[in-house]
């Protein structure tokens, strides 16, 4: 888990002490080396190492393959390269990094079959001397960052976005008003977009060259597979086989040289993956937080599944008033606008992990692949209706809602859409509310590569829990591994999932959506294999998660950083009405209404 920064092809080479400059701004992401490679001509780059496998000069980067023909740079874990290894002529290797795995990989099958070879996370930049080409290659689930800039000739390539936004071939880039919108609407800013016109990411699963004569072509080596022809409905069977399956997803993600730990929650997904690690890795370590908040603190039953499991688990108990002396420390780790406040907890349990450990195994990955959130039946509950008229379904709503006040459909049904709906599931910004901050967006359409939610309406419910299931991989998703990522990362702690390991996601999909979804049924194969390790510990009743108190911080404890941020900065260079902006933070301080979405999304926005 590192950070690197690529420069290529720039009209006026960068000189290397400002190169070096812009590349320490990813120095926590890799505080125990610093590499710089260039061929005195048209690109340079630089790597920040975390070391965590090959942990001598052996795995120094940026490296070279074995004949020369590639360089890169490379940030994640290949959790199969040994195996790889096995099916090379090559052998003579210096050392056991997976990186060099890589590059002989490079030499011996080319960069097609290579990349497709490759299970793992990974953040993958390649020159190729032979051609003069660049190569960006992101892993199929995003869980490793991968921006980029393209101006001309010139591609910048970095871990971090504000890496690329301040290179000073994109400083001065103006703000893209669509992908502003989407921000605003989806509080954070998902692939392939930049906030910043001619800034960009690497789509998950997305593989692009750039030639030297600035061309470029993409394509996308991993998609999210469709539903099996043969689904397996048999509970028992489906429930072996992802056993099965995460045992030895798990057992391939304890592939470290550095001491390996784990997050432990109240939940589902973090105790199976700790019980699985126990099996193989008995001197692992467990991290969790709590609050003092009885409606959203879980430490208690974590404490209860470490207890069970005899293993070693560090709890770290705060009070509101003790997490908000880190609040100007987790906000450092925004490296781009990312509005989701729950970053807080997660850098929290990333700070304490890495007392202790290098690398930490987390759950997430499971809600979206095994239907673990309640919307996924919010949408379902309404298919047979959703394709009616528009005055139909209002008055299907209304009678429902007021005369036989039952729970068969909801709201949702009055969007344009399933897939409408779904999207607007998560956002929390009133788009009336919108168009008074931001009135110049009214008119803006969202960029027409956004695709997340654009699945058609279908009164199959399994086919509607598979379109959901596909827009949760690569929408919301996408913002849980980023806040994961910035928050982990400022803390020097590699962070990986299990469940996102590509054999897990496939093996997801051979099971009947019916198994797991639908109502009550949120992860039903997940919660009985849970209760199978852990028979004397009840099941969960009330998905929680470590929250904090922003509604009253931002009234109190925080209400002048808010106010100084939020109306003392110019705010018209975001297209926005600064007495709109105050308005909303005034009816907020009042306690007239609850804003906190709104007042972070932007806050988050200026901050950074």
């Amino acid at each position: 888990m590192c950070g690197f920064l690529v420069d290529f092809n720039a009209p006026s080479v960068l000189l290397k002490q400002d190169f070096i400059s812009l590349l320490s701004k990813s120095n926590h992401r890799g505080p125990n080396d610093q590499g710089y490679w260039s061929n005195e001509s048209n690109i340079q780059m630089g790597f920040n190492r975390l070391s965590i496998l090959e942990l001598t000069e052996a795995g120094h980067q940026p490296m070279d393959s074995f004949n020369k023909r590639y360089t890169l740079v490379f940030n994640g874990e290949i959790y199969n390269h040994l195996e790889l290894r096995k099916q090379l002529d090559f052998q003579k290797f210096r050392g056991s990094s997976d990186t060099e795995t890589i590059t002989a990989c490079l030499e011996e099958w080319g960069i097609n079959k290579t990349i497709r070879s490759l299970d793992g996370m990974f953040a993958l930049v390649v020159y190729d001397h032979l051609t003069s080409e660049l190569h960006l290659v992101r892993d199929f689930a995003g869980i490793k960052p991968l921006f980029y800039g393209k101006k001309g000739r010139q591609v910048v390539a970095a871990s971090q976005y504000d890496q690329v936004h301040l290179h000073p071939s994109f400083v001065n880039e103006d703000v893209n008003p669509e992908v502003l919108k989407l921000y605003l609407q989806q509080h954070f800013v998902p692939a392939p977009f930049g906030l910043y016109e001619n800034t960009y990411q690497v789509f998950p699963g997305e593989h692009i060259i750039f030639f030297p004569d600035g061309s470029s072509k993409n394509e996308m080596y991993w998609e999210f597979p469709g539903l099996g022809s043969d689904l397996i409905t048999n509970e028992k069977e489906a429930m072996q086989l992802i056993e099965e399956t995460l045992t030895s997803c798990v057992q391939n993600q304890l592939l470290s040289d550095v001491q390996v730990g784990a997050f432990l929650s109240g939940g589902v997904d973090s105790p199976l993956i700790c019980a699985k690690a126990l099996s193989f890795y008995p001197g692992l370590r467990m991290f969790s937080i709590g609050s003092d908040s009885k409606i959203h603190d879980e430490s208690a039953r974590a404490t209860s599944f470490a207890k069970a499991m005899n293993s070693s688990h560090s709890l770290w108990k705060l009070t509101a008033n003790e997490v908000l002396p880190f609040w100007d420390e987790v906000m450092l780790s925004l490296h781009e606008p990312m509005a989701d406040f729950s970053i807080v907890p997660t850098f929290l349990v990333s700070k304490l992990a890495r007392k202790e450990v290098t690398v930490a195994l987390s759950g997430d990955g499971g809600d979206e692949l095994f239907f673990g959130y309640e919307r996924f039946w919010s949408v379902g509950k309404n298919a047979n209706y959703q394709q009616w008229p528009p005055l139909f379904k209002k008055a299907l709503y209304g009678t429902n809602k007021y005369l036989l006040k039952t729970k068969k459909i909801n709201s949702n049904l009055l969007a344009s859409s399933q897939a409408n709906s779904h999207e607007n599931l998560h956002s929390r910004f009133n788009k009336h509310l919108l168009q008074q901050i931001a009135p110049d967006l009214k008119s803006t359409s969202l960029p027409s590569e956004w695709k997340v939610y654009s699945y058609p309406n279908t009164k199959d419910e399994r086919e509607l829990l598979h379109a959901m299931q596909k827009a949760e991989f690569y929408g919301m998703m996408q913002k849980t591994l980023r806040k994961v990522d910035l928050a982990s990362m400022q803390n020097s702690l590699e962070v990986r999932v299990p469940f996102l390991q590509k054999k897990m996601i496939e093996t997801s999909l051979r099971i009947d959506p019916f198994l797991n979804g639908g109502q009550g049924k949120q992860k039903q194969l997940l919660k009985k294999i849970l209760s199978q390790h852990f028979p004397s510990i009840p099941e969960e009743t009330q998905k929680k998660g470590f929250s904090i108190p922003l509604t009253q911080w931002i009234r109190e404890d925080l209400k002048s950083e808010f106010c100084q941020t939020l109306l003392e900065n110019d705010l018209s260079n975001w297209g926005f009405e600064k007495k709109a902006v105050e308005l909303l933070l005034q009816d907020h301080l009042k306690g007239k209404l609850d804003a906190k979405w709104p007042l972070f999304t932007l806050y988050s926005l200026v901050k950074c």
